[in-house]
């Protein structure tokens, strides 16, 4: 058992855990935020992308031990409160959201994408949820959403 000291959707948190596990087992096991969701566990869908220090990770693939003094967005960190954000709302307007099981980890790369530029081309957002696999939308309506929530579609 090892002490980590990290952050989780802007809060502080120490947590004595097993270095080894998972980023993704934290999340859903311990810490009860079953948001992220689980797919390959193996890095290759997205599905439980979440972001550490404001960029992208497959949580499947963060071990605990790699956490100390990062920061971690998931996607109960995204809304504020009860109230959905402005992606979140506009993945629903837009259609973006089927199935449901990749939206968490869409939504946070999205997330990522819109951060860093809040006006981004088309080929820079799919580029941005190129880790993300979906296998209900096509990702036109996805590619939409991010448009809709950066004020370039309607």
């Amino acid at each position: 058992m090892k002490t980590i000291n990290f952050f989780i959707n802007g809060k502080p948190l120490t947590v004595e855990i097993e270095p080894t596990m998972r980023l993704i087992d934290i999340l859903r096991e311990v810490l009860g935020l079953t948001g992220t969701k689980e797919g390959c566990g193996e890095g290759e869908c997205g599905a439980c992308t979440v972001l550490m220090d404001g960029k992208p990770v497959n949580s499947c693939l963060v071990l605990a031990g790699q956490l100390n003094g990062h920061s971690i967005t998931t996607i109960e960190g995204v809304s504020d409160g009860q109230e959905l954000s402005k992606l979140q709302r506009a993945f629903v307007d837009a259609g973006a959201i089927q199935c449901g099981y990749c939206t968490p980890g869409m939504i946070l790369s999205a997330k990522a994408v819109l951060d860093v530029n809040p006006q981004p081309t088309e080929e820079e957002i799919k580029r941005g949820l190129s880790g993300n696999i979906c296998r209900c939308t096509g990702y036109q309506k996805i590619v939409k959403a991010v448009q809709i929530a950066a004020g370039g579609a309607e």
